[in-house]
């Protein structure tokens, strides 16, 4: 109470009708109580009962403890009001636990129990259910199976609001087996009660017991409440189970029941997320006027399938857009290769007033990632802590992956050396930083450091660490690795953690070993380990080898544009002309297109995007000469045109001429005339670096004294001094 002024008699707020003889009788404070509007004027009061000496007045002090509660920015001083009331009631109590419970801090509950457990005041079955409530919210598990424990001794375990709240204590804190065994416990079971356990087994990702228990509802008679339907309908959008969701619209349509914004939002969630979204526009065409809501399952429905032109239509539409709409739309461009249009949709909310969200700034850091625009990143990661994301976990971890993508490794490891607490995810983002620069030794350091940390790794962590091995040639490494992931830490392998022993052999050249993991593996082989062989069989000449795993892919995917360019350069490397010729009629008649090689370069926080021979730049002219005078010089130093990897039917002299035209030596051309001399170049380029463009930009490093970093599809290269940090190893 230090706060509080006593030396000063301070005016009670304005009230129409103020006692004209005693403006500190306990009718008058308790009606000031009532009218007083901010804290300072509540303080004002509480000022004026103790000077007045009725703070003995625990009816007096209970109406200021209510006041506050709605007042105060903090539950500090609510609190020490609480502890002002000599011997507390249980009915005030109770009160006091039903405010707490829906507040913004619900584990200062728990303080106002353990003093009334302290000083004897008695639970009643009123004290229980805001007291689980609070437990709930605050998923104090521990807390909870005590005050458990003393409802069944005092009896009120029987009592139908108490098993109910429990049941939501326990589905809350992760323990859905517990919360069913206090459900099949309860003789009546309502609505409610159905809904908090359905909607247990939903959040446990049990979606088939939750399926099946709303099967026994409907036969129990219990009537089904928008509520329930929502959320199983949800369950079936992201369980895939597009049969029962249809089964589920049939039986709302059936019963004449309302669809509000809320269950129609469901409806097209369940469509969307089961990958229907025909059927989902079908039903957004039918609604009428279009519910934000709505319009934003839409949105964020398309984005998901990578149907960003048909979002953007929907988003474009909506007048007045929430947070969550925008963010739907950033994050469907962040995912679906077009990160610039999401930075620039993220300028736009900015402009419009809108304050971003954690999930808005994971998305726009996922396209910053994506982009690999290092200036971008750091003017994110200076927003973040201008805005107060900084202290996020889940922020700090994308920071690192950010970062990592954008080129600064040592930036990443700044942002994860410098957080407070880390998790899992942390580590195994680190580590993953490493093994992508081609960092092995950090990469094992890292992972060997998590045990000291009393961190388990997951089988993510063990692919990422499988990935620094393979990507470094560190085969007996990986061999371990494997083992103890099974044996030390009982992870059962998945198809990505055979398909790194494959890339870690394959790349190794111990193509024999690779195909016996393939044969021997427990699984049956996907694209993945298939593709991952197949790779490892061109780089290495097999052509045998890499014409079957090529077939094997397409018997799985008919329609693989990578295997049918791998199989095409296959044949192309052989000679074999009119096989190239009947696989690219293949390609032709299915609507396939090889991937064009295209790499950016940002600039002064612009992205600068090449295409090969490609002359739409407006500083084309001089980037072409600045690239005549890079061959020169490269040339003087010992480069000469590998034509290997140009597998087209073309003259030697015409090969020579379009592998110096790659997308990649473009951007370089344009960096060494943007940049200045001092920075470094970073360029992102979205197929794997040839092996011309590999000698090409040790030689370029070498000749202008620049450090070149190109980030390929799996990988980063750093080139310096005529070297570069894979090794040539990739």
């Amino acid at each position: 109470m230090s706060s509080l002024p006593y030396t000063t008699t301070l005016a009670l707020p304005h009230h129409p009708n103020p006692s004209p003889t005693n403006l500190t009788t306990p009718t008058t404070l308790f009606t000031a109580l009532s009218s007083s509007a901010n804290l300072k004027h509540l303080k004002q009061v509480h000022a004026q009962i103790l000077k007045s000496k009725l703070d003995r007045s625990d009816s007096l002090l209970f109406k200021l403890l209510l006041s506050s509660l709605a007042l105060s920015p903090s539950l500090h001083y609510p609190l020490s009001v609480f502890n002002q009331i000599s011997k507390p009631q249980t009915h005030l109590c109770n009160k006091l636990l039903r405010e707490l419970s829906r507040c913004r801090e619900p584990e200062k509950a728990l303080l106002v129990y353990e003093r009334m457990r302290r000083e004897g005041v008695a639970l009643d079955r009123f004290s229980f259910p805001p007291l689980l409530k609070a437990v709930s919210r605050a998923s104090a598990l521990a807390e909870g199976i005590e005050i458990h424990g003393l409802a069944w001794k005092l009896g009120f375990d029987s009592d139908p609001f108490v098993q109910t709240v429990l049941v939501r204590m326990y589905a809350a804190c992760g323990r859905v087996m517990d919360a069913r065994l206090v459900f099949d416990k309860m003789s009546n079971r309502d609505v409610v009660a159905w809904s908090i356990m359905i909607d247990g087994y939903c959040q446990s990702g049990h979606y088939d017991i939750a399926f099946h228990l709303f099967e026994e509802m409907k036969n129990s008679d219990v009537e089904p409440d928008e509520m329930i339907l929502s959320t199983i309908l949800s369950a079936c959008g992201r369980a895939g189970k597009l049969t029962y969701g249809k089964a589920i619209h049939d039986f709302i349509e059936e019963n004449d029941m309302v669809v509000d914004s809320h269950l129609l939002s469901a409806l097209i969630a369940m469509y969307t997320g089961s990958g229907s979204m025909d059927l989902a526009q079908q039903l957004f065409d039918k609604t009428s006027p279009k519910n934000l809501v709505v319009a934003t399952a839409m949105v964020s429905g398309y984005s998901k399938l990578g149907r960003v032109e048909d979002a953007r239509l929907i988003f474009d539409q909506i007048v007045q857009k929430d947070l969550v709409c925008w963010s739907a739309m950033i994050s469907g461009y962040a995912e679906s290769d077009q990160p610039q249009e999401a930075l620039r949709l993220f300028s736009e909310m900015e402009v419009s007033g809108l304050r971003p969200d954690q999930v808005t700034m994971l998305s726009v850091m996922s396209a910053c990632a994506h982009l690999g625009a290092l200036d971008q990143a750091k003017w994110v990661h200076l927003y973040i802590d201008k805005n107060g994301f900084g202290g996020a976990l889940s922020v700090n971890n994308a920071l690192i992956d950010m970062y990592a993508k954008c080129g600064s490794l040592e930036r990443a490891r700044g942002v994860f050396e410098k957080m407070p607490r880390r998790n899992v995810i942390s580590w195994t983002t680190m580590i993953s930083a490493f093994a992508m620069h081609g960092d092995a030794g950090n990469a094992l350091n890292f992972f060997n450091q998590m045990k000291h940390a009393n961190i388990e790794p997951n089988g993510v962590t063990f692919v990422s660490v499988l990935f620094a091995c393979s990507h470094a040639g560190l085969v007996e490494e990986g061999r371990q690795i494997f083992a103890k992931m099974v044996n030390e830490y009982n992870i059962t392998p998945k198809h990505e953690h055979y398909g790194c022993m494959v890339d870690l052999y394959g790349r190794a050249n111990l193509l024999r070993e690779a195909l016996e993991v393939v044969e021997t593996m427990p699984l049956a082989p996907n694209v993945v380990i298939w593709g991952s062989l197949m790779s490892a069989c061109q780089i290495h000449d097999e052509i045998e080898l890499g014409e079957f795993a090529a077939q094997q892919v397409l018997e799985l995917e008919p329609d693989h544009d990578g295997a049918l360019v791998v199989l095409s350069n296959i044949y192309a490397k052989e000679g074999r002309w009119e096989d190239v010729g009947m696989v690219r009629k293949i390609m032709n008649n299915s609507g396939i297109s090889k991937q064009r090689g295209c790499s950016r370069i940002e600039l002064k926080n612009e992205v600068h995007e090449f295409l090969m021979a490609n002359r739409s730049h407006k500083q084309a002219d001089q980037i072409y000469e600045k690239l005549d005078e890079v061959v020169r010089e490269v040339k003087r130093v010992g480069y000469t045109p590998n034509t290997c990897s140009v597998l087209v039917d073309l003259e030697e002299e015409e090969k020579k001429e379009a592998i110096l035209w790659h997308s990649e030596k473009l951007a370089l051309s344009f960096g060494l005339i943007s940049e200045k001399k001092s920075s470094s170049i970073h360029i992102v380029k979205n197929l794997r670096i040839c092996e011309d463009c590999h000698t090409f930009m040790k030689l370029a490093s070498k000749v202008y004294d620049r450090e070149i970093i190109i980030r390929d599809r799996t990988r980063f290269h750093h080139y310096r001094h005529g070297s570069c940090s894979c090794k040539d190893y990739w």
